[in-house]
């Protein structure tokens, strides 16, 4: 039975407010980020990943922009991979969450703190698949100030040349970096046209539309020896007015009122 777009929504304002409760707590983090991939991380979870439990997924799943890591926490957070509590200690002393990945944890195939290198690793996956005669697709998702890094070019002609159509690698291209707007630091654009370049099967979508963004998630399962790039518009710190217009929004430190605040915005 194909899931509502309401319950898909739902599931993006929960992350949300988790989101921000767990920034709340230390007064700072990667909030923007996390609002802005709410959207994307509830229609993957949620509907788009095969899974045989709430744990266990066939498709895998890389996070190369490891400061985004606030929105799968958020999101393994709703069926409870990870507890509230644990969550509410995001980024502090001690505490296994934090705000770039350690190794090992419930729900990362690989660390990705270093940028540049998760794209590499979802080919070897790609690769390493086909060789079993496995149908599990692999999903990378990526910043476009990532695709400043060369690393990320030659992963991209290596699926392109073997055909991985089992490949989808999803674009955050919110236009920010931790230097600037990413046109100002190192323009990337047309991002599309450089990976249909590359032998992509490629297209952007306002990844905070749903119903535009699940249509596009569904084009990406046909394997006919294309990788996919979805090319993600996203706002930072969306769904809070507060955030959306915030600054320094790439990394948000707030007094406890400004967090009040962006909570009770989120519908």
């Amino acid at each position: 039975m194909t899931i509502p777009d309401s319950e898909i929504a739902r599931r993006a304002a929960s992350i949300r407010r988790r989101c921000i409760m767990m920034c709340r707590g230390r007064g700072q983090g990667y909030v923007g980020q996390g609002l802005a991939l709410a959207d994307l991380m509830a229609a993957l979870y949620f509907d788009e990943f095969r899974r045989t439990t709430d744990d266990e997924f066939v498709d895998r799943r890389i996070l190369s922009t490891g400061h985004s890591a606030i929105a799968l926490y958020a999101a393994l957070g709703e069926p409870g991979l990870y507890a509230d509590k644990e969550l509410g200690a995001y980024g502090m002393d001690g505490s296994r969450i934090e705000e770039s990945p350690l190794a090992g944890l419930p729900g990362f195939h690989i660390t990705g703190g270093s940028l540049g290198q998760g794209l590499s690793q979802a080919v070897g996956f790609a690769l390493a698949d086909r060789l079993k005669g496995s149908d599990a697709r692999t999903f990378c998702l990526i910043s476009d100030g990532e695709l400043q890094e060369g690393q990320i070019w030659e992963a991209a002609m290596s699926a392109g040349h073997y055909g991985l159509g089992s490949l989808v690698v999803l674009v955050d291209n919110n236009g920010m970096q931790a230097d600037g707007d990413t046109s100002q630091v190192m323009t990337v654009e047309p991002v599309d046209d450089k990976f249909t370049a590359f032998g992509f099967r490629a297209e952007r979508v306002d990844a905070n539309d749903l119903p535009a963004l699940r249509a596009a998630l569904a084009r990406t399962r046909d394997n006919d020896g294309c990788p996919h790039a979805l090319i993600c518009t996203t706002l930072p710190g969306k769904g809070s007015p507060t955030l959306e217009a915030y600054e320094k929004v790439h990394y948000v430190r707030a007094t406890d009122d400004v967090w009040q605040r962006a909570l009770s915005e989120i519908q």
